[in-house]
């Protein structure tokens, strides 16, 4: 009997731990592949580490300054911001009573509305590429590609085609709700080309070869011009001085057969030019200019004459001339900026952001602009102008102006009578970013 219990026992035995065993087996299996899913998120952990390091060594240089909008930058010299502006002005013309035109009484208008881009690349490169909308119709203006190497700078594409220190200076920062006379009267305006600027110290060298506004040209425009201007802006102690001459010299080489000056009084709500020579037969026209600047802590003067020679007339060449001369002060204590030839942004002491007033500046201006010449009758007009601007910030702007415009030989008649005066009030209210 103990034979037979013994083997029994043991069989018992077999069949309990078979059972047993392969539970181990199934546990040991579950274990091995919970291991490897541990060992693969691991990976995959640290696969997302690297990537993370990688970017943050991508971004560390990586720099944003907000001025207004936000400036982008590294240290490897890409540099990128978004600009624009806003100008919206109000005004009224009040001219004789014999004159029914619906230029003069009251008129608003977006004067300027612009969007675009400007930044650095490494190797020297830069570009700026602006539209307005103001009219309605996107049109560009600048538009170019820049090209930076020691002290010169080469530029292909649409900018201003060194005119002289009224035109090439923003009309951000300029005095006036308008810039003198001359300026529009003889068609200054961005113009596509080759240029080049060379500035070292108090010198400053632009010239170029430019064709004519991107809005204009087409297969039968090849009107070609060559511009220049030297400016020289030496210091003294804390005062800023500006010298500059321009010359321009443009050829419409078939594109165009005549020419025509005109200028508005003093504001552009109004489309009504009481100074127009009328249509000229011309093949060309040169023009040359001279200016002068000073600043000196919050006064600052400003003066410049242009000279524009229709050519190609028959007849004598007339000689049409224009002419302002500034002067500003302001009361908060800081000094008009300066900047490359031209003047820069007023940035107040203490501003709305700082529990400050801001900056708030007066100006007086004589405006010129002479349209008689060799038997064309286009008019005269002396403009005295007076100015307050009030900046509660560096980029918001607040402007009233005030225009007494005598004019002789007007293109408008007043009933007879071409010799008379108009009046102009008009207020800015500007933003930029």
């Amino acid at each position: 009997m103990k034979n037979f219990v013994m083997p029994l026992l043991l069989g018992a035995t077999a069949l309990t731990a078979m059972p047993s065993n392969a539970h181990a087996q199934d546990q040991d299996a579950d274990v091995a592949a919970l291991l490897e899913e541990v060992r693969a998120l691991r990976a995959e952990v640290e696969q997302l580490r690297g990537e993370v390091e990688t970017a943050k060594a991508g971004t560390a240089d990586t720099k944003i300054a907000f001025k207004a909008t936000p400036e982008m930058s590294t240290e490897d010299g890409w540099k990128f911001k978004v600009r624009g502006r806003l100008m919206y002005d109000a005004a009224t013309v009040d001219g004789p009573d014999a004159i029914n035109d619906p230029g003069l009484g009251f008129a608003n208008e977006l004067r300027r509305g612009r969007i675009g881009v400007q930044g650095e690349m490494p190797g020297g490169f830069g570009y700026k590429a602006e539209v307005e909308f103001a009219d309605g119709a996107a049109e560009f203006t600048d538009a170019y590609l820049s090209y930076e190497t020691g002290n010169l700078t080469v530029n292909v594409g649409q900018l201003n085609n060194f005119q002289g220190l009224e035109e090439l200076t923003s009309s951000l920062h300029t005095s006036f709700i308008e810039r003198a006379a001359f300026t529009d009267a003889f068609g200054f305006s961005r113009r596509a080309g080759l240029s080049a600027e060379y500035a070292a110290g108090q010198f400053l060298v632009q010239g170029g070869v430019f064709t004519d506004n991107f809005a204009d040209l087409d297969d039968e425009n090849n009107s070609v011009s060559l511009d220049g201007r030297i400016v020289v802006m030496p210091k003294m102690g804390d005062n800023q001085l500006h010298f500059g001459a321009s010359a321009h010299l443009r050829d419409f080489n078939d594109s165009a057969d005549s020419v025509r000056y005109r200028q508005r009084p003093a504001v552009h709500t109004s489309d009504t030019r009481f100074v127009n020579t009328g249509n000229i037969a011309a093949d060309g026209q040169n023009s040359y200019g001279l200016e002068a600047a000073g600043i000196f802590g919050p006064f600052h003067v400003a003066a410049e004459t242009h000279w524009m020679r229709p050519t190609g007339v028959a007849g004598d060449n007339p000689t049409f001339f224009g002419a302002y001369v500034e002067g500003g002060y302001i009361f908060t204590g800081e000094s008009r900026g300066y900047k490359g030839g031209t003047f820069d942004r007023i940035k107040p002491i203490k501003g709305f952001d700082e529990g400050g007033f801001g900056s708030l500046a007066l100006n007086a201006r004589w405006d010129h602009l002479d349209l008689n010449d060799a038997g064309i009758i286009g008019g005269v007009q002396n403009a005295y102008q007076v100015s307050l601007n009030w900046k509660p910030l560096d980029y918001v702007l607040f402007g009233l102006n005030y225009a007494h415009i005598v004019y002789d030989d007007a293109a408008v008649a007043a009933g007879t009578d071409t010799d008379y005066s108009v009046n102009m009030i008009g207020l800015r209210s500007q933003i930029d970013w």
